[in-house]
């Protein structure tokens, strides 16, 4: 089974990830990481790193980033498609670009979660 980590705090987030819950056939699990140390040390990742980029857990391995999204689609039918299209190299370059800058700005609008760190 593969783990997603994502911020549930972030609306955007959020809704991004019910929306793939509504259409997952139950072989991904989906796991908040605010707040969450289990989250930290399952993955060996800080607060600021799990809230910086999403997760997953796919054979032990830990991935980040527009991979993550990758993974993702492809283990929901309805969105292999675009597993498909982005794991070619040219278009997975420009996904990655286009995931850290949205990333980037959704850590900044969510930063203030950090203040709540507890390690």
């Amino acid at each position: 089974m593969v783990k997603v980590f994502f911020n549930n705090s972030c609306n955007i987030c959020r809704a991004e990830i019910n929306h793939y819950k509504k259409h997952s056939d139950g072989n991904l699990e989906w796991v908040d990481v605010t707040d969450n140390l289990d989250a930290q040390q399952l993955t060996s990742k800080s607060y600021k790193d799990l809230l910086r980029r999403m997760h997953v857990i796919q054979d032990g391995k830990v991935i980040d980033g527009a991979e993550s999204f990758l993974i993702i689609w492809k283990n929901i039918p309805k969105y292999n498609f675009l597993y498909k299209i982005f794991k070619i190299k040219p278009l997975f370059f420009f996904l990655n670009i286009f995931y850290e800058i949205a990333a980037y700005f959704l850590f900044i609008k969510n930063k203030h979660l950090l203040d709540s760190e507890k390690n």
